[in-house]
């Protein structure tokens, strides 16, 4: 892949909770255009990384670009609405499936597009499901849904912590296909994940974050077979005790 502009950089970005450090962050790139998997152990800070970049929080210290601009101060509802994320345990709507998606394009005051929600349904194995009550679906389901209503939104930027973990591997294989529809078309996805496996399916390049810093950084194949930190190489053999 050809070197991009930034999409996001961040320097010197610290985020605490209280008193404790949970992102310590000297330097991160990531590119427009690209999707960049962030590895790391459950509790090693990717969540908290995912609401930085979603304007959500603001980091404790330290400086955030998007796309150029210096981000001191809540970003212009134009500038947010161009990134979506969804989280591990989504939020839906106590209504159906189908209106779960339309209902997120009438707040932002777009038409429905309803050929956009076909196919997003269709992709993700929803169709049947359309008129169900979505609060009544699994947990699986329930992840396949919030990923359809954030694509319906056509972002620039999607953000995703852990899209399959509840998912088996039929519905996870539609899920990636989705994913690789929209890198296609140019959208840059952040993946938040623990899967080493999906990361190299996926993935431009990939990040490993521990104890809230980003150990090592580089191409995904690359980093995967010849990682260059021991910490590293631990974490990707399941020799690390986290």
């Amino acid at each position: 892949m050809t070197t991009a502009p930034a999409c996001y950089r961040l320097e010197s970005v610290q985020h605490r909770y209280g008193g404790r450090v949970v992102l310590d962050i000297g330097s991160l790139e990531i590119r427009r255009g690209e999707t960049l998997a962030v590895i790391g152990p459950s509790g090693s800070g990717k969540s908290t990384l995912l609401r930085l970049l979603q304007f959500l929080e603001r980091p404790t210290a330290g400086r955030l670009w998007f796309d150029e601009r210096l981000v001191d101060s809540e970003p212009a509802l134009d500038v947010r609405r161009r990134v979506t994320t969804v989280f591990q345990r989504p939020f839906v709507l106590n209504r159906s499936v189908r209106a779960n998606l339309a209902f997120g394009l009438h707040v932002r005051g777009w038409s429905n597009r309803p050929a956009e929600i076909d196919h997003l349904l269709t992709a993700l194995g929803l169709a049947p499901l359309a008129h169900a009550p979505a609060q009544s679906l699994s947990g699986g389901e329930i992840q396949r849904v919030a990923l359809a209503r954030a694509l319906a939104f056509d972002p620039d930027v999607l953000l995703l912590d852990e899209p399959t973990a509840n998912l088996d591997p039929r519905n996870v294989r539609l899920v990636e296909d989705l994913i690789r529809e929209r890198q296609a078309q140019g959208v840059t996805v952040v993946l938040a994940t623990h899967q080493i496996f999906q990361a190299r399916r996926l993935a431009h390049r990939a990040a490993l974050l521990l104890d809230g810093q980003v150990i090592e950084v580089g191409p995904t194949a690359e980093m995967l077979d010849h990682a260059s930190d021991p910490r590293t190489r631990a974490f990707l053999s399941g020799d690390m005790v986290y």
